[in-house]
């Protein structure tokens, strides 16, 4: 999804009333598999829109958003290690770090 799309989209779920978490990458070092900037969506469902990369790390960012949303109701940085692995999966993880933004909306 463009930058415009998911912000398309947080207008709609919120006109809807509808809670959520938009996730930005704000910083990424090593390989990584989506860029600083990259956004996706958290809905309390569990439902995404957009993607910050996939696999795990989005895992990571489903539950820091679902803690935001469903009990602190405040932003969080979240940090991705996809170095975590790469030893044991055959090379299924990238092999880099991102700092990804969580904020409830």
């Amino acid at each position: 999804m463009t930058d415009q799309e998911i912000y398309q989209k947080i207008g709609s779920l919120s006109a809807q009333g509808a809670k959520g978490c938009l996730a930005t990458i704000v910083d990424a070092h090593g390989s990584t598999p989506r860029e600083v900037g990259a956004k996706m969506i958290v809905c309390v469902g569990g439902e995404t829109y957009g993607s910050v990369g996939g696999g795990c790390g989005e895992n990571v960012v489903r539950s820091a958003a679902l803690r935001a949303i469903l009990s602190t109701g405040k932003p969080e940085l979240v940090t991705v290690d996809l170095t975590d692995d790469l030893g044991t999966k055959g090379g299924d993880v990238c092999g880099g770090r991102m700092k990804i933004f969580v904020e409830p909306f």
